[in-house]
């Protein structure tokens, strides 16, 4: 069976907090010929595990990067780098996601109030521009 997995299903397995829906979804991520996982599901799961169950950038980017490179998971892994070069840097997972989707759709510039967002994503050669 190829699977689009949740965010729910990602956070129980990962984390393990309810012992009955994390052997569920743990099972069924293992038994999925295919598990795919969508950009907004990453950007959900980094803001969950970071802000939710406040589990350190550091840790959250090993689980993103153990999920991503499993056998059977299929994801944007480009933009899924993005935003893990991004969170390493000291920024947001999303941002880093949004900038390199915007980019690949055709944006030219990468605008936001977002100061931090703008300093990070300028160090990493994005073109930027901050709003105030």
């Amino acid at each position: 069976m190829k699977i689009t997995a949740d965010t729910n299903v990602l956070v129980r397995a990962i984390v393990g907090d309810d012992a009955r829906q994390s052997g569920i979804a743990q099972a069924v991520l293992a038994e999925a010929e295919s598990v795919v996982i969508t950009l907004p599901t990453l950007c959900e799961l980094v803001w969950v595990l970071g802000r939710g169950y406040k589990i350190a950038a550091d840790d959250v980017a090993e689980a993103v990067r153990r999920l991503i490179e499993s056998v059977n998971v299929v994801v944007n892994r480009a933009a899924a780098e993005a935003g893990l070069a991004l969170l390493a840097a000291g920024g947001d997972f999303a941002d880093g996601v949004i900038a390199f989707e915007g980019r690949w759709l055709g944006g030219e510039v990468f605008v936001s109030f977002d100061q931090t967002a703008i300093r990070l994503l300028e160090q990493q050669g994005e073109a930027v521009r901050g709003l105030k």
